[in-house]
Parts: structure tokens; C-alpha cells; sequence
């Protein structure tokens, strides 16, 4: 009989006053993908003003919808409480599963855009794709898609389409703060 006393209680999201269950557990490519985001935050934030936060902390948008982000960073530090960020952190990165994406780019991505949230990342671990949004009055406008392509794309294009592909993503909160696409997605390909 398993002892409920040494269970981790369930985590949940309140979105629009409504409770939702985190369930179930992300799969291996979704916490591959956020913990790799989550170490190169890190490191280029290392003795910066900016402190990048992993998932486990709650954002508190208001009364009404407290999240769970995969990965945030945030440069307000007088936000971080001990039961989590209280108001807007800078940037937030939600790893798309499948039983939370509608409302990662739903009621999720209108409350942090509208709370003031800078900069929003939706990134799809099978597309191997990262949304870029920009907050632009309150609403998220689409800044940038980036993404690996598989070998076969590639060979279709030509050498010019080649070396247009971006490979870094700059992010806003510093002006020589760039991610390498291909760090994002290291590993995916050996989890089945």
C-alpha cells in the first residue's frame, strides 16, 4: 500500500479562475527541451541582474490565473516570493505538450502578454520549432520562427536558403544575448 503522506501533491494552474491538473507527467523530449532552454538562460545570466528560473515556480499573473512556466527569466527579483514570481516575469517559455497547448497559445499566452510579459517562446519539441513573440501593447506579435530542418530539407534548398536560416535567437532582454537553436534541441533525437 503506498504511503500518500510522501506523495508530491498534484500541480495546477489556474487559468480564468478555473483549476486545471498538470497532467499527465511531460514526456523525456519536453523536459530535455525546457532544461536545456533553462542551462543556457543560466549560463549567459550568471552574475546579471536577470536570474532565469526553472519549472516548479508559480507566476502569479493576478487573482485569476497563476502559471507554471517551463522556463522563465525574470529582472524584477523583488517579484520572487517564496511561493513563487508575483507579476510579470520578462520572458517566459512554454514547451508545448499535448494536453496543455491550446492553452499555452490561448488564454496562457493573452494573460502573460497582457500582464507584461516581454518576450513569450512557444517551442514544439517534435517540430523542433521556437515561436518568438515580442510584447507590442499588451498583445504578443510574432517576432520570429526558427527551427532545425531535417536533412532532406536542406538538400531541396538552395545555397542561399541555406545560409538564410537563422541560427541564434537573440533575446531582447540583452543586446548580445543570442541562443543557439541547435543547443535547444541537443539530444532530442536519442529519446523515443
Amino acid at each position: 500500500m503506498e504511503n500518500l503522506a510522501y506523495t508530491d501533491p498534484p500541480v495546477t494552474e489556474l487559468i480564468e479562475g478555473k483549476t486545471y491538473l498538470m497532467s499527465p507527467r511531460p514526456r523525456a523530449n519536453h523536459n530535455l527541451v525546457a532544461s536545456n532552454i533553462f542551462l543556457l538562460f543560466a549560463t549567459y545570466l550568471k552574475g546579471k541582474t536577470c536570474r532565469a528560473l526553472a519549472d516548479g515556480y508559480d507566476v502569479y499573473l493576478d487573482d485569476e490565473n497563476h502559471y507554471v512556466p517551463d522556463v522563465m527569466i525574470l529582472c524584477d527579483r523583488s517579484k520572487l516570493r517564496a511561493d513563487g514570481v508575483h507579476g510579470a516575469p520578462d520572458l517566459v517559455v512554454e514547451v508545448l505538450s499535448p494536453s496543455t497547448m491550446m492553452n499555452d497559445r490561448g488564454p496562457k499566452m493573452r494573460h502573460y502578454a497582457k500582464a507584461g510579459v516581454r518576450e513569450y517562446w512557444i517551442v514544439s519539441p517534435l517540430e523542433k520549432s521556437v515561436e518568438v513573440y515580442w510584447n507590442q501593447d499588451g498583445w504578443f506579435q510574432l517576432a520570429e520562427t526558427y527551427a532545425i530542418y531535417a536533412d532532406w530539407e536542406l538538400a531541396k534548398m538552395t545555397d542561399e536558403e541555406r545560409a538564410a536560416i537563422p541560427t541564434e535567437i537573440p533575446v531582447s532582454l540583452y543586446q548580445d544575448f543570442r541562443v543557439s537553436v541547435r543547443e535547444i534541441f541537443c539530444d532530442v533525437d536519442i529519446i523515443e
